[in-house]
């Protein structure tokens, strides 16, 4: 009986470490399942953001060759708008040269030239307008150095100092940039005669 019972005893230690192994064995299969489940996760995170990548990429490239392509076009046009200015002064400085010209004020074949003149003045402007040249309104308005260019100063008490007196060239914009400052002379406060005569005689 004892033997029989020692035999049993022995059976059932075998069968539970055999079942012990079992479970560790498929604990291990388990885990190393888990291990191949968390890198496949991993490795499509990671194939999603280089794919994410990849697109800001692109779309960054597209946004500088679209800006590239603006800037080329408007400088294009800067360029093109300022060899137009040149062309649009020397016809308005004709203008004035002949009306401003006693000997040929009353020569019917200039009065002629001078309507050709204005007719190509007017359709120049009209090219400007359509392609957002505009020019800078300078006449009494406070002289701003981003859009002006002081030639002169003229003391005048019946405006505010630095109002623009006079435009000797017009000023014009392309857009939100300056194609060129208006040349101007701007109002400055009269001196009282004494501080005047106080400075001659500190020169003399």
């Amino acid at each position: 009986m004892i033997t029989n019972n020692k035999e049993e005893n022995i059976k059932k230690d075998q069968e539970t470490k055999e079942e012990d192994n079992l479970d560790k064995a498929k604990s291990s299969a388990d885990n190393k399942n888990e291990v191949k489940e968390k890198t496949v996760e991993e490795k499509l995170k990671e194939a999603e953001e280089k794919l994410l990548r990849s697109l800001a990429e692109i779309e960054n490239q597209r946004r500088r060759f679209e800006k590239e392509i603006k800037d080329a076009f408007e400088f294009g046009s800067y360029n093109f708008a300022k060899e137009s200015l040149a062309i649009l002064d020397n016809l308005q400085r004709a203008k004035e040269a002949i009306k401003n010209d006693e000997k040929l004020k009353h020569n019917t074949d200039l009065d002629k030239f001078l309507e050709n003149i204005a007719i190509i003045e007017k359709d120049l402007i009209t090219i400007f307008e359509k392609n957002n040249i505009k020019k800078i309104v300078s006449h009494n308005k406070k002289f701003d150095p981003n859009f002006h260019q002081a030639m002169s100063e003229v003391e005048d008490n019946n405006v505010d100092p630095g109002t623009i007196l006079q435009e000797m060239q017009a000023g014009y914009m392309l857009g939100e940039r300056l194609l060129r400052p208006a040349l101007v002379s701007v109002a400055k406060k009269k001196e009282p005669e004494h501080q005047e005569n106080e400075g001659k005689k500190a020169e003399k």
